[in-house]
């Protein structure tokens, strides 16, 4: 990763992030420059992380620094000079970032805008939009209408289930959530873009997942419909996490993550793994 995040006048809303495993670069949307999340997850690597919604975003400067920064990618020297020979190219424009994107009351907007600044460089086709969200605000007509723009230009969700019980997700994710409630909500989701799930799995105070907490998360995606989801992209710890939990979790072992994605896949999910 480049950290291309700052400049002189702090923090910007775009930012490349250079991949080996996605085999590319992909652009980065952060719509919570202000680190505010409403949900506070134990393995998040946001720095002083605080609760809350995106602040007001100035619609004008997202569309400058996405147009300006699309244009180094093409026609500058980025590419050369931060970037692998083999990943030169750009896979993505992502939201993702520093707390839920689907916050910022100007989340439609943001999606319209990307998309026709792709529209604009000729990327439409071989660049996909993509929403990184925890999914807890689709109740909101605001975010449907978002996602199904998402969904209308060809982009696509990956939206977080951590767990499976109301415990695990008051213990992972620090959030009152009720299984029924999430598989409510990916389900709907999914009707309006196609819509992976991502999970994040380690363990905590040297506990893996147990099979009854395997089991609950399976119910919630068979809830929400097997056949209405793209897949599942499982994960472990990535990056070390700055939460005040980070020295009681530690990864699992890739034989392990294995294990787990194979149960999934008998229920009939496409799985990806990364360590």
């Amino acid at each position: 990763m480049t950290d291309h995040s700052r400049d002189s006048a702090g923090l910007r809303y775009v930012y490349p992030v250079v991949s080996r495993r996605a085999g590319g670069v992909s652009v980065g949307i952060n719509l919570n420059p202000n680190n505010a999340c409403n949900w506070r997850c134990i393995y998040c690597q946001v720095p002083d992380l605080k609760r809350g919604a995106a602040p007001p975003i100035d619609l004008a400067r997202l569309e400058t620094e996405l147009r300006e920064f699309i244009a180094l990618l093409q026609h500058g020297d980025f590419m050369r000079s931060q970037v692998p020979e083999d990943a030169r190219r750009i896979v993505d424009v992502a939201f993702s970032g520093n707390g839920e994107p689907t916050s910022a009351r100007e989340f439609p907007e943001t999606v319209e805008l990307a998309g026709r600044v792709l529209w604009d460089a000729g990327l439409q086709e071989g660049v996909r939009l993509r929403l990184i969200t925890n999914g807890s605000l689709l109740g909101h007509s605001r975010v449907q209408a978002g996602v199904r723009l998402l969904g209308d230009l060809g982009g696509e969700v990956w939206f977080k289930v951590d767990a499976g019980s109301a415990e695990d997700y008051r213990r992972i994710n620090d959030v009152d959530m009720s299984p029924g409630s999430v598989a409510q909500r990916l389900r709907l989701c999914a009707g309006l873009c196609p819509t992976w799930v991502q999970t994040c799995l380690f363990a905590l105070d040297g506990q893996e997942p147990t099979e009854v907490g395997l089991a609950a998360y399976a119910a919630v995606l068979v809830e929400a419909g097997i056949a209405n989801l793209a897949g599942v992209h499982l994960y472990g710890l990535a990056r070390p996490s700055r939460q005040p939990e980070a020295s009681r979790l530690t990864s699992l072992s890739e034989d392990r993550l294995a294990a787990i994605a194979e149960r999934l896949r008998a229920l009939g999910l496409k799985v990806n793994v990364s360590s």
